[in-house]
């Protein structure tokens, strides 16, 4: 015996699922929609926001609406782009445990560091690479 995927309940073995299997008692669609599902743009200004710490935000919105004003002519516009994604970035790493312990270990002298061959691989050949296409 086999079991209608949507009711629970039994059906013929072999058989192909029918139209007919969406009706009846325990079935409904009619919680589903044709409309895609709305997806959260990660560089809406509103998102950003949002997600930006307290201390972050009045930063955000001075660079955001000089970037905005700068848009209106067409070169402007990508900078715009650029301002949002790294502002995106910003809310990413403000959001993780101790960024804010490590900025200040960084500005006092006090971070732990390490040379970059040791914590990424290929770190002389990647180096090679970009400044060669700086060139």
């Amino acid at each position: 015996m086999c079991l209608c995927a949507w009711t629970g309940e039994p059906r013929q073995p072999g058989r192909a699922a029918q139209a007919d299997d969406l009706s009846g008692p325990g079935c409904s669609l009619d919680r589903m929609s044709a409309e895609p599902a709305e997806v959260e743009d990660p560089n809406d200004p509103a998102v950003i926001l949002r997600d930006l710490p307290e201390q972050e935000r009045a930063e955000f919105l001075r660079q955001y609406h000089a970037a905005v004003d700068a848009a209106h002519d067409p070169a402007g516009y990508r900078q715009l782009q650029r301002l949002l994604h790294a502002w995106r970035l910003t809310a990413i790493a403000t959001s993780r445990a101790g960024y804010y312990e490590a900025i200040a270990a960084v500005r006092s002298g006090t971070a732990e560091a390490r040379p970059a061959e040791e914590g990424l691989p290929g770190w002389q050949e990647r180096l090679a690479a970009a400044r060669a296409l700086v060139r």
